[in-house]
């Protein structure tokens, strides 16, 4: 989810639910180290509760990010282990590291004895030729040799070479079942499942045999999904708000970050499938997608986008 879920996209899906965890995108170890931290890290207090997911492959390094993760006040550290994209495979970490769960034990060991937060893993189910019932059970057991407890599945195996890292998001056929097996076999560990779940109904079907389920480009693509997360899977007993209420809660954050100089495209593409489906909602993001890059663009061109969803109708006649 790099480029997608930054902070404006978490402030958003924050004003949607207010108890799914929500994750960073990928920051490298190094990059926390040597680059402008603050820039890196920094996030609202809205957004809680979220978890800081790390790339690297060097222990101390790793074990420095997660501190200065936790120092910001992450509430947990992620340690990616499943992205295929070639510039990682570069950095020799991402899903290559599921070739060496050694290193990726020594990895969280040496993380955990660094911060008092939770640390995870984020993982394939097998990457290239590997075996995945072998490749994965080694892989989980050397998480759970170093006291790490959750791990995250996407259900899919990745292939560093001839695919393109969008292609290994739909090409290589989902095993749910194998990732059923791993928690069956494994029961002291907090299984997650991630990997073509479409909607909170194969959700709620997968927990009957997993821990947890995470989702991704659902979320983003469809991110009104998540206003049904809390009542049906916390036990929240708020009424769930409209769209329309969703956007009026943001517009405050919107605001603010306008006031300090953050263009408004790089906020109003995180809010493009909010009338996914809607009347109004194909005018709704035309509007969003054709002036919100524009360097003058005001909450102006927000308001206009959420004015034509309340009268579709008209709007459908002149189209």
């Amino acid at each position: 989810m790099m480029d997608w879920t930054d902070r404006h996209c978490r402030a958003f899906h924050r004003t949607i639910t207010r108890r799914a965890l929500l994750y960073t995108e990928m920051v490298t170890s190094a990059a926390v180290k040597f680059g402008r931290r603050e820039e890196l890290l920094s996030f609202s207090p809205l957004e809680q509760p979220v978890a800081l997911q790390l790339g690297g492959a060097d222990p101390p390094e790793l074990a420095l990010a997660a501190r200065i993760g936790e120092d910001f006040g992450y509430r947990e550290i992620n340690l990616n282990c499943g992205c295929p994209s070639d510039r990682v495979q570069e950095g020799r970490f991402g899903a290559c590291l599921m070739a060496e769960p050694g290193r990726v034990g020594e990895c969280l060991a040496t993380m955990r004895a660094a911060v008092s937060v939770p640390v995870t893993v984020k993982c394939r189910i097998g990457i290239d030729e590997q075996n995945e019932e072998e490749g994965l059970e080694r892989f989980a057991a050397a998480v759970a040799s170093a006291g790490c407890t959750t791990l995250i599945v996407h259900a899919r195996k990745a292939w560093l070479k001839g695919l393109s890292p969008k292609e290994n998001r739909t090409i290589p056929p989902l095993n749910y079942q194998r990732v059923y097996r791993l928690k069956r076999d494994h029961e002291a560990l907090e299984i997650v499942l991630n990997g073509g779940i479409a909607s909170l109904d194969e959700a709620e079907a997968h927990l009957a045999h997993v821990d947890g389920v995470m989702l991704g480009r659902l979320a983003y693509q469809h991110p009104y999904v998540l206003a049904g997360v809390d009542r049906r899977f916390f036990g929240g007993g708020e009424v769930i708000a409209t769209r329309r209420q969703v956007a009026e809660r943001f517009l405050p954050y919107v605001e603010s970050e306008l006031a300090r100089g953050t263009p408004l495209a790089r906020i109003a593409k995180h809010m493009l499938g909010l009338f996914h489906g809607e009347p109004g909602g194909r005018a709704y993001r035309r509007i969003l997608s054709e002036e919100a890059h524009r360097p003058e663009a005001t909450m102006d061109v927000l308001r206009r986008a959420l004015a034509v969803t309340e009268r579709p109708a008209i709007l459908q006649a002149a189209e």
